[in-house]
């Protein structure tokens, strides 16, 4: 196999991460998104490389090929193995890096039987995006961690680790090592660290003993803060508002209609509300899918959401490059037929590994004005600092997605200062869902003491629905 040196210089934020870490066979890069987590961990594998054997790296799978591009921008190495749907334990090639989609350590046992062969202990394994394996009981999260426990060296890496807070840190400390948090379980974990809610199963209320918790990672983890560590142009923002139609004012009083009339006021949870709110959401994009008698159909609406789009589009530069941010799928259609003959990638859900990467290139190289994007495919691992302006066409509700997809172009490298555009209907759930982003929280989170408050009391539910 070959042997490989880094050809790119480290940034002073990026040198103390290795010092950090260098010294223990665990460790984990807690970096914002656009510090250099990836060539920070490039280079840790280089000091390591008379230790090892190979390294292993697991990213989700849209990020594969941009892993496989970043080692060799960053080292003299071909010596790379990207894993792809004919990857086989009996076909697996002798190099010096493996790449692995960590969403195939569920779905797919002839990669997790690959995997199992790679990995000995004479193998560093990188978890990048460790978010991925927060949930401590899911199929991934098991056979990550079991299978990467022969590995003398592990890595993880994130710029949320903790997005629901600190249940998410057991799972992923647990993969580095269990003798970092001393709980053999996940139980033990909580009965020490969370409280429960009496009223609602499963809901965390409160959180202890965090300072123990943080001194007891604190000799495994460094973390650092983009605006600590990076010059960066400031981020500007501006809101564009547009209004529902008669129609779909009719639609969304419906839908919270039907809501009412379906849900006991003494039994009803957080999924139901989900459900009313991505009905909602829907509806004020120009849509709304229902279902009855185990058939969907499709009802539209005539919306101005399009119209205001192309407002922002006509005043956007030729020259300039843009950033697209939808959550659905007809959200994304409703912008290709906006964006007429300009030329455009898409990013989406819908496409495979290479369609992605192509659109990607595409994008990067000037080929395409628009990168139009869904925040779950492509808020992880892209670098987009082609682009100065970012639109929102509509928002998800977790708030780790819209800084993840924020930070595709805010990130080293961008000379730019990036104007993010949101677009809100007014006097919707659009306006709920911007105002937990502007508290940094997930929108269903934020609602929780108004959930709890009407919990039991129909008067109560009927006016927190009529309010949205």
């Amino acid at each position: 196999m070959q042997i490989f040196a880094t050809t790119t210089s480290l940034m002073a934020h990026q040198r103390d991460a290795v010092a950090k870490v260098l010294p223990s066979r665990v460790g984990a890069l807690f970096m914002d998104m656009g510090t250099g987590k990836t060539r920070t961990s490039i280079e840790l594998a280089a000091l390591r490389h008379t230790k090892v054997d190979k390294v292993v790296w697991f990213a989700p799978v849209s990020l594969k090929l941009s892993v496989a591009e970043e080692i060799r921008k960053h080292t003299d190495c071909t010596d790379i193995y990207v894993f792809d749907d004919k990857t086989k334990s009996a076909n697996l090639p002798k190099v010096r890096w493996y790449v692995v989609g960590i969403e195939s350590m569920s779905s797919s046992n002839r990669v997790v039987s690959a995997v199992n062969k790679l990995v000995t202990e004479r193998t560093m394994v990188i978890l990048d995006e460790s978010s991925y394996i927060k949930g401590h009981n899911s199929k991934r999260t098991e056979r990550l961690t079991y299978i990467c426990s022969k590995a003398k060296y592990r890595l993880i890496l994130t710029g949320t680790p903790l997005s629901q807070g600190v249940v998410d840190l057991f799972a992923q400390m647990r993969f580095l090592s269990p003798n970092i948090l001393g709980y053999n379980s996940f139980y033990s974990f909580a009965a020490n660290h969370l409280e429960y809610s009496d009223r609602f199963p499963g809901k965390i209320v409160r959180a202890h003993n965090t300072e123990w918790l943080a001194a007891k990672i604190n000799p495994y983890v460094y973390q650092v803060r983009k605006q600590d560590c990076i010059d960066l142009p400031a981020k500007w923002y501006s809101t564009r508002w547009c209004y529902m139609t008669m129609e779909q004012s009719w639609a969304y009083e419906h839908v919270k209609n039907e809501f009412l009339d379906y849900v006991d006021p003494d039994d009803w949870n957080s999924y139901q509300l989900f459900k009313l709110f991505s009905s909602l959401q829907q509806v004020v994009s120009g849509y709304y899918r229902q279902r009855k008698k185990r058939e969907w159909t499709m009802h539209e609406y005539d919306n101005n959401r399009p119209d205001l789009l192309a407002e922002i589009i006509s005043e956007i530069p030729d020259d300039e490059q843009v950033i697209i941010w939808a959550k659905y799928m007809y959200d994304i259609n409703q912008i290709v037929q906006v964006l007429g003959d300009r030329t455009y990638a898409l990013y989406t859900g819908k496409q495979n590994e290479k369609q992605k990467e192509l659109a990607k290139q595409s994008f990067k190289a000037g080929d395409a004005q628009f990168f139009i994007a869904t925040p779950s495919s492509g808020g992880h691992g892209l670098t987009l600092n082609e682009a100065g302006t970012v639109i929102f066409y509509d928002n998800s509700f977790k708030y780790a997605e819209r800084i993840q997809a924020e930070d595709r172009c805010h990130r080293i490298g961008q000379d730019k200062k990036v104007h993010y555009i949101d677009i809100v209907c007014s006097n919707s759930i659009d306006e709920r869902i911007m105002s937990a982003i502007s508290d940094k929280e997930d929108t269903l989170h934020s609602f929780q003491s108004e959930i709890d408050a009407v919990q039991g009391n129909k008067d109560k539910l009927k006016e927190f629905v009529r309010r949205l």
